[in-house]
């Protein structure tokens, strides 16, 4: 038996030891980098974008390269709450302020409750929350999880193809790892027809953490409890807590949130919120 574990913790070490090769050779592979670039490209992230492609380092290194040029062009850190924050007036994707139970964070999504058309402001809403839940992500979490409550959906509130496709892409190819598991919780019949679709954009990983639950299937309900404490739970998704979203104490947040973006991108944030009266600017703090 002392054999046995000896000889499985040797075998952790050396797996251990090749991925360090790996990451090491990627970023000899990537080359001087400088900049946001360089912070970027910690060690977890190049783990990220290797495990995205089976430790190929050649495929990780293009892959990580279309992000280089995807996040110096659409400057993700940049975009601030004030410009997005009428997306998520009627919470139709927010941080939940709870974790599941490994310690990772939620993203809230109720696509029934789609208030804008613009397909460029989608996406840039769905980036800031992105960047956002990883901001935020406790020491040692590299991932989010993803509710998704069909309350009040259909075909004709739904998010077009195009941004359904772009937004999978993005998700997908840019923020690799990130995703540990989507509940689509109680979608309708007619669901079926949108997600025959959606499915094809989704790689075969993404694709395996897609989980439908429903309400009434008593292993959905078991599913749901292994993954969430349901007394923190929303209501939506079988859970006790039924707070509302408040999308005036959500903004504040936010804006606490894009200064500590800007202090760890280091940049001075000059664009203020106080230029956009719907949004509620942040309490003011005391001095330390």
């Amino acid at each position: 038996m002392f054999r046995r574990k000896h000889h499985s913790s040797d075998h952790h070490e050396n797996d251990q030891m090749r991925q360090k090769e790996k990451i090491n050779e990627l970023r000899v592979a990537m080359g001087q980098l400088s900049g946001r670039s360089l912070q970027f490209c910690t060690d977890t992230c190049l783990r990220r974008y290797l495990e995205a492609r089976n430790w190929n380092v050649d495929k990780s290194k293009y892959m990580l390269q279309e992000t280089l040029k995807w996040r110096s062009n659409y400057k993700p850190e940049e975009i601030r709450w004030h410009e997005v924050a009428h997306e998520g007036e009627t919470g139709k994707l927010y941080r939940a302020n709870f974790h599941d139970r490994e310690g990772r964070l939620v993203l809230v999504l109720r696509p029934g409750k789609q208030n804008t058309s613009s397909h460029d402001n989608q996406l840039r809403h769905v980036v800031y929350l992105l960047e956002n839940t990883i901001l935020n992500l406790p020491e040692g979490q590299e991932q989010m999880v993803w509710l998704i409550d069909f309350t009040g959906w259909s075909l004709s509130n739904s998010v077009p193809i195009k941004t359904a496709r772009e937004a999978a892409y993005i998700l997908q190819n840019h923020y690799p790892e990130r995703l540990s598991a989507a509940f689509l919780y109680n979608p309708p019949k007619i669901f079926e027809t949108f997600w025959k679709i959606v499915k094809y954009f989704l790689d075969p990983k993404t694709f395996q953490k897609v989980k439908f639950v429903y309400l009434k299937n008593t292993e959905s309900m078991e599913l749901m409890q292994r993954f969430f404490d349901i007394d923190i739970l929303p209501t939506e998704f079988g859970g006790k807590d039924n707070s509302p979203y408040d999308h005036e104490e959500f903004s504040r947040l936010m804006a606490k949130d894009d200064v500590k973006s800007a202090k760890l991108w280091g940049f001075d944030d000059t664009r203020s919120a106080s230029v956009h009266p719907t949004v509620v600017a942040p309490e003011s703090e005391p001095n330390s």
